[in-house]
């Protein structure tokens, strides 16, 4: 009979939603290890608007796959699962409990459900799918997937230009969609009868409040100064990197093209925006997750209710 006590506790949550606060409180409290489900969080450059893990937060217990891609790496979520899958080992070599957080629902939803095997897309149809985006934005990658399978669109974030572009990359590379080749996804890597799986939801107008005074605290604890080092490195708006919420904002009031308060105003904005398509994405992925309310109980006093 498997030991209930040392399966994976899974933790999916929108931006500043306190889920990083509350997995810290449950490895500390069973002696557990923080492994990272961010798809921005993995980047070595964004230590501060990604609002990773500081060192009084490292100090209290171990945390993994934090700050380990360089900024000029695409990292999916195939790197993700085979780096998930390597911390896994090592935690259970520790004798750690994982406590597996974050907001990147594919991450998520591919460790609890598997991830179909797709061929790599070759370079040259790479090039011509940044260059839908770059020149046609979400519309136009919508009309090219149409333009290619009618039926592409099913199933698909209408809004999200990275997942209409990796769409329109394995459709025009394979000849299959996204959808025919997940039909062929092999076993999870923690299913999740294999695991105690946690959705944080709360009040829209209560995790409005907090993206916006965390983004400005962002930018009080230096913020500009890391988007500015990591554009002198050579950043660029086709690496995934690029996205991290906020840092176009921030770069442009560096520029001198926005004041501060804009670049403030529409850095939240823009996390706002996320924020509820992360909701949306729980909502409807994630209906055998157990909802917690984090705006009704601080992270300290969940601990308790969850093991």
């Amino acid at each position: 009979m498997r030991d209930r006590q040392t399966d994976p506790i899974l933790i999916a949550g929108p931006t500043a939603s306190g889920k990083s606060a509350l997995a810290l409180a449950l490895a500390e409290n069973l002696g557990g290890a923080v492994v990272n489900a961010d798809a921005i969080q993995v980047y070595d450059g964004w230590q501060i608007l990604s609002a990773r893990p500081d060192a009084a937060d490292l100090a209290r217990a171990p945390h993994r796959l934090y700050g380990h891609i360089a900024m000029d790496v695409a990292y999916s979520v195939g790197h993700w699962l085979r780096d998930v899958d390597a911390a896994l080992d090592a935690c259970r070599g520790a004798g750690q409990r994982p406590i597996i957080v974050g907001g990147t629902g594919l991450y998520l939803s591919a460790l609890t459900e598997g991830l179909a095997q797709i061929p790599p897309v070759p370079a040259d149809v790479r090039a011509e799918g940044d260059a839908l985006r770059r020149d046609g934005g979400t519309d136009g990658l919508r009309a090219a997937l149409v333009a290619l399978d009618p039926a592409a669109l099913d199933h698909l974030d209408p809004f999200n230009p990275a997942r209409l572009q990796r769409a329109w990359e394995v459709l025009r590379a394979t000849g299959r969609t996204l959808r025919d080749w997940q039909a062929d996804t092999p076993p999870p890597l923690v299913p999740l009868e294999a695991s105690t799986a946690l959705v944080l939801t709360s009040a829209p107008a209560w995790l409005n409040a907090r993206i916006t005074r965390r983004f400005g605290q962002m930018v009080d604890l230096g913020a500009l100064n890391e988007v500015a080092r990591a554009h002198e490195a050579g950043l660029d708006p086709a690496w995934p990197s690029s996205r991290a919420l906020g840092a176009d904002a921030l770069w442009d009031h560096l520029q001198g093209r926005m004041s501060r308060d804009a670049a403030l105003a529409l850095g939240a904005l823009r996390t706002r925006q996320f924020a509820k398509r992360q909701r949306t994405w729980f909502r409807n992925r994630m209906t055998a997750w157990r909802t917690v309310r984090i705006d009704e109980t601080p992270a300290e006093d969940l601990v308790s209710s969850i093991v």
